[in-house]
């Protein structure tokens, strides 16, 4: 038995050493690792870089290049108005301190000629032709009985008797005569555009009651500035552009010959006024209309243009192109090879947008701009 572990003890040593060897190998190594390590701590750690953005140089903005180029020019000018009729009339009343007793009418109602209006309540004008009635009666037995007494009675005092009694008899035409004016009847056909009073109210002489209009025979009505008005004349096209129904050619028929006033009321009321002022169509541009559109109504407001000048196939730049520095106008001509030459330049008529070029330039040149 003391053989036999002699021998396994034996055998284990021999077995034990090359595992020990391996071992002591692997501790050495692990060492240097340790020692190379510690080593690369040991070193001052490098800052990194700061990484810059790129700096882009900035770009310089390259103005605008415009080409040569024809075009029809045309110069404008414009102005306001609005579908009037030819025949418009306020109505009054030229008695005065009376009260509407009747108003037969509104806005919009058709209307014939001596069509009865509005009716002023004149019963103290009635009742005090009754009672000059009566005094007339009186007076005319008291006339027969001067007639007859003629010869005998002095001269002045019977023209005195005589005046008198005529005094009286005019007296009672003038009241009949206000009965008469109690009563206001259409002028003409036409339309009630407008009514100014109520029932029951009280008038003064000449305060419009109504405005009739011949809404069958309307025209276009248009103011333009005083300096325009001297740009055009009759017999040249127009385009009028109304309200709702559009754009129709038309040509300046009439001229204004009246200066432009407001469209006023009347030079003040009651005894002693005038009739109101009639806007009459004297102070406007009249046109004509190719075809008059449909449901255009009186009042409808428009613009009238009227092409004062045009030029054909002109040569133009843009009004930006154009530079000029003292009495000197020139442009900026691009070059073939890009390079920039000033070249002197003659204009003719501008637009907002363009502007003619009578001399200096030829289509197709590229111009630059500001």
């Amino acid at each position: 038995m003391f053989m036999k572990w002699r021998t396994a003890d034996l055998s284990s040593s021999k077995g034990a050493a090359p595992k020990r060897g391996k071992r002591a190998a692997l501790i050495v190594l692990g060492a240097i690792m340790v020692a190379t390590m510690s080593g690369c701590s040991l070193l001052p750690s490098e800052t990194e870089e700061e990484v810059l953005p790129p700096i882009t140089p900035p770009t310089i903005s390259k103005k605008p290049e415009y080409e040569v180029r024809t075009e029809t020019l045309e110069k404008k000018v414009s102005g306001s108005g609005k579908m009037m009729s030819q025949r418009e009339e306020k109505v009054y009343f030229t008695l005065d301190g009376m009260h509407v007793k009747e108003l037969n009418v509104k806005p919009g109602d058709k209307v014939k000629k001596g069509q009865l209006l509005a009716v002023l309540d004149v019963e103290s004008v009635e009742k005090e032709i009754r009672g000059k009635k009566l005094a007339i009666r009186k007076s005319e037995v008291q006339m027969k009985e001067t007639l007859r007494k003629k010869d005998e009675m002095d001269p002045v005092e019977f023209e005195e008797a005589t005046i008198a009694f005529e005094e009286l008899r005019q007296e009672l035409a003038d009241l009949e005569e206000q009965l008469g004016k109690a009563t206001l009847t259409a002028p003409f056909g036409g339309t009630v555009i407008a009514v100014q009073v109520e029932k029951g109210a009280a008038v003064k002489a000449y305060d419009p009651i109504a405005t009739i209009a011949d809404t069958s025979n309307l025209v276009v009505a248009a103011t333009f500035a005083k300096e325009d008005l001297e740009k055009f004349s009759a017999g040249m096209k127009a385009e009028v552009d109304i309200n709702g129904a559009g754009k129709v050619a038309g040509k300046i028929k009439v001229m204004p010959t009246a200066e432009a006033s407001g469209s006023g009321s009347g030079e003040g009321t009651g005894e002693g006024a005038t009739p109101p002022t009639k806007e009459t169509l004297d102070k406007y541009v009249i046109v004509t209309l190719a075809k008059m559109p449909k449901g255009v109504e009186r009042g409808t407001p428009l613009s009238v243009s009227i092409v004062t000048q045009r030029t054909e196939n002109a040569i133009v730049i843009p009004v930006s192109a154009l530079r000029s520095i003292g009495s000197r106008t020139y442009v900026q001509v691009v070059e073939s090879d890009g390079s920039k030459r000033e070249v002197d330049v003659e204009v003719g008529q501008q637009t907002s947008t363009d502007v003619e070029i009578l001399k200096g330039l030829t289509v197709g040149q590229k111009v630059v701009g500001r």
